[in-house]
């Protein structure tokens, strides 16, 4: 047998054209049924993805199916509702719009006591640093059985000038303001009335804080915010892109993991949500209910998701030069099959690397394809 020059060993001379007859029978690499990983730049790490795994049998665990008609307009004993009163004795307003108060249980506060030098300095394995912010909860709308999809435009537009009044407040003295919304019994939320959180913190999440370090990388690299160039590139292809208007655009990005992930972007340099212009607002209250409709319309059920805003830090940052960011959302979605299978972030997920198992463009294409019209008012 003899070495070659790339380290392969050659076969037999009789073998030949048995070897030659496998190689011009190998197969050709195709991205929608082979393996392969795909890099995500906003977060320095690759996402593994097995399209082929899509078409095995499934006997795990299934979801209860939503069901709408189950939930009342109004609920006085739900702590969210106007006018209702909370596990702490306040009343909420009788509010017609959006409406906003401290959480009851906040995950962080501003009174905490400073951690001393003794604290912070223990030793290499056990380091402590300061923790303080503010959580608030958001109504999106007075009424329990509307989600964003069900709910008009200006209503959503309505939702998105509070979202900017909460970043423009809290940013003057937090780091970090970071809004999120968990949708659906199947992403942990508890209640089913539309709202969403806002978490300030005294510092920058793990996160925020790749992220501020990826896209300022990309920016000294290449002089242009990276999610910017995205956009760009994105709009050229033209093969992930599920909604779009004059001012913003909604993909499945090519390193999506969780199934039917989307990144919500402006068209625009945009650091953050005070920044947007009336039109672009306007403009993402459009996407923003063609996009959830879709989601709505995949499973025809209230479609899960935890979606969160990043944009530009805020704090001791807004004196400082952030133009490698741009404001963008991710909705991460769990449901893959149906409305009743979720994906699990589990194993290998945990363990090794993440994971997926339809490309971003097979994701994209169903999508794409819905109607934009919530099957629970279409005709």
């Amino acid at each position: 047998i003899e070495i070659l020059d790339n380290h392969e060993l050659a076969p037999p001379e009789k073998n030949t054209s048995i070897m030659a007859t496998v190689t011009t029978t190998e197969a050709t690499f195709d991205a929608d049924d082979h393996s392969h990983r795909r890099f995500n730049p906003l977060m320095d790490e690759w996402v593994l993805v097995s399209p082929h795994r899509m078409k095995r049998p499934w006997n795990g665990q299934v979801e209860p199916p939503f069901d709408f008609a189950s939930i009342p307009q109004h609920d006085p004993k739900n702590p969210l509702c106007p006018g209702a009163t909370r596990s702490n004795g306040v009343t909420n307003d009788v509010y017609e719009s959006t409406f906003v108060f401290d959480n009851d249980f906040p995950s962080l506060n501003d009174v905490n006591p400073t951690p001393t030098d003794k604290d912070t300095k223990h030793n290499v394995f056990m380091r402590i640093s300061e923790a303080r912010g503010s959580c608030k909860v958001m109504c999106f709308h007075p009424h329990t059985n509307v989600t964003l999809p069900l709910m008009k435009e200006e209503e959503i537009r309505s939702v998105i000038d509070e979202w900017a009044t909460q970043v423009l407040d809290l940013g003057k003295k937090f780091t970090w303001v970071q809004v999120f919304e968990n949708k659906g019994q199947a992403m942990g939320c508890s209640n089913p009335h539309p709202h969403c959180q806002i978490w300030a913190s005294s510092y920058l999440p793990n996160v925020a804080s790749k992220k501020h370090q990826t896209q300022l990388k990309y920016y000294q690299e290449h002089g242009s915010p990276m999610l910017v160039d995205y956009v760009a590139m994105e709009q050229k292809e033209a093969v992930r892109t599920v909604v779009e208007n004059g001012s913003w655009i909604a993909v499945v990005p090519f390193w999506a993991l969780w199934p039917y992930e989307t990144l919500v972007m402006p068209k625009r340099h945009v650091l953050r949500f005070n920044d947007l212009t009336p039109d672009e607002r306007n403009g993402l209250a459009n996407i923003m209910k063609r996009l959830t409709s879709k989601y709505d319309n995949l499973f025809q059920t209230s479609f899960p998701y935890s979606m969160g805003w990043h944009g530009a830090p805020t704090g001791a940052y807004l004196e400082q030069d952030c133009q490698h960011w741009q404001l963008h959302a991710i909705f991460y979605p769990p449901l893959l099959r149906s409305a009743t299978v979720k994906k699990f972030m589990v194993g290998y997920e945990m363990h090794a690397e993440a994971q997926r198992d339809l490309t971003a463009e097979q994701a994209c294409a169903k999508l794409k394809g819905l109607p934009e019209v919530h099957y629970t008012q279409a005709k």
